[in-house]
Order: C-alpha cells, then structure tokens, then sequence
C-alpha cells in the first residue's frame, strides 16, 4: 500500500517535471506577447483617481482570470477537434486589436481634447459608466491577447501528452495573468509609494529622494506606456496576420518582419476604422432622418 503511495508520488513528481520544462519553453515563445500585454494593460489600467485605481485594476484581472477560464479549455477541445477556428479567432482578434491602435492614433493628432476639457475628462473618470466601459475594453482586449497566449503556449507543446498540454497551457495563463497584473499593480501606485516614502522621511534624506523620483517618474512611465501600447497594439494585429494568413506570409519578403506587421497592423486598422465610421454615420443619418 504504502509502496503504491509512494509510485504516485514519483509520478506526480516526474509530471511536475515534464510540465516544468515545457512550461520554462513556453514561456519563453510567449515572452513577447507577455511584454506586449503588459504595456497595453498599463496604459489601460490608468487614468482614474487614485482611490479607483486598485479597484478597478482588480475588476480588470478578474475579467482576465475569467478569461482564460473560458480560453484555455476551448483552445484544446478547437485544437484536437477543429484547428481552423483557432485562426479564424486569432484574426478577427487581430482586426480588433488594429482598430483600437489606429483608433488611439487617430484620436491622438485629430481629436485631442483641450487642457480643460482633459481636467473635466479626468474629473469624470470615477463616474461608474465610464468606468464599467473601460473595464469592458480592457477585458476585450485582455480576451483577444490571451488568446495568442494561450494558442503560441499551447503550440509549444504540440507534441506532448494532454496532461502535459493542458498544465503547461494553464499555467502559462496563470502566469500571465498574476505577473501582468501585479507589475501593473506596482506601476500604478509609484506615486502613492512615493508620497510616503517622503511623509515617513520628513521630506528629507535619501527616501525622500527616491519618493520625489518615483512621484515624478510615473506620468513619464505612464506616456511612454501609452505609446508603447499603442504601437504593440498594432504590431500584435499585424504578427496575427502574418503568421495566419497565408497570403500576407509572402508578401513583401525582402522587408523586415517587424516592419510588415507595423504595415499589416496599420492596415487592417485604417480598415476597420473606416468602416465603423462609415457604419456609425449611416446609422446617425437614420435615426435623425426618424
């Protein structure tokens, strides 16, 4: 009996391995789109007050634990079951991921509010709307990102038993999400941080020096976060499209990868912006016509 005990505990054990392994392997493939996930949700995680931030950074990682409960399991079932809906997925994924970069790009040199209308923007931020509506597109986006997670980390270990599938898969999730959100978690209160650090020292001394750097660090961190999600924005979309789309896997093959999902990204986004504008005027003219 107690020799049977023990073989399951050296099975479980060499699993642990195995999975430890494959685990280390795709977390590597994923490292990329980890990076890209991190400046994206920064950039969404911010703009509230300060009291809202780590309330609505909380709403916004459990969007995204639920997530890959509802990612994982369908990716392996699609997988073994129907392959093809996995691209199909990532590339409508894809063109959302690029209406939202190009759509933040637009917004940005066209439509940029004035310092007043930023204050009141700002000052609007704890209305409940706009909060429930940022935390729906961080989720969205959370979704559309997790997918290519899950898919790169479970095509790392194609080749290996389901145990092994589904444990490296779901740990890769795990990993993603805690890591992802609590870096975030840290970002978004450095000023917090760095306001104590400089009331416990009386504003004197070396913590109050790293207290002032991190104060006036985060709206630093913040814009180049906000540039940096923007560009991976587009640059995710057009990877999606690149390594899904046969057609647009040959093309121009003398240009740099990077610079062909930038264009792809780009694109795609121009696309579909035009085409939400084109629907939402159309709808606009109907119902004034009513």
């Amino acid at each position: 009996m107690a020799s049977g005990f023990f073989a399951i505990l050296d099975d479980i054990a060499a699993l642990m391995d195995d999975v430890s392994v494959t685990a280390k392997i795709a977390a590597k493939n994923t490292a990329g789109i980890l990076g890209d996930d991190l400046a994206v949700n920064a950039e969404k995680a911010t703009g509230f007050l300060s009291s809202r931030e780590l309330p609505v950074l909380w709403a916004i990682t459990k969007g995204s634990f639920i997530n890959k409960i509802i990612i994982v399991p369908i990716a392996l079932l699609l997988n073994a079951f129907f392959p093809i809906a996995i691209k199909v997925i990532l590339v409508l994924g894809g063109f959302f991921l690029a209406y939202e970069g190009v759509e933040k790009i637009i917004e940005y040199f066209f439509h940029r509010q004035k310092t007043g209308d930023k204050v009141i923007a700002e000052t609007k931020q704890d209305d409940s709307d706009a909060e429930k509506t940022k935390v729906k597109s961080a989720v969205m986006t959370d979704f559309i990102l997790s997918i290519e997670i899950v898919i790169i980390a479970l095509g790392s270990v194609l080749e290996e038993s389901l145990t092994i599938q589904i444990l490296t898969v779901s740990v890769i999730a795990l990993l993603a999400t805690i890591g992802v959100y609590g870096i975030v978690a840290i970002i978004v209160r450095m000023d917090d941080a760095g306001y104590k650090l400089i009331k416990r020292s009386g504003d004197k001394g070396f913590f109050a020096s790293i207290g002032h750097l991190l104060v006036k660090s985060l709206p630093i961190i913040i814009r180049i976060l906000a540039v940096v999600g923007t560009i991976a924005l587009i640059l995710v979309s057009g990877g999606i499209f690149v390594h899904n789309i046969e057609f647009l896997h040959h093309i121009l093959p003398n240009i740099a990868t990077l610079v062909k999902e930038l264009l792809f990204g780009l694109v795609a986004g121009l696309i579909v912006v035009a085409i939400v504008k084109a629907v939402t005027t159309i709808f606009g003219s109907l119902k004034k016509s009513h």
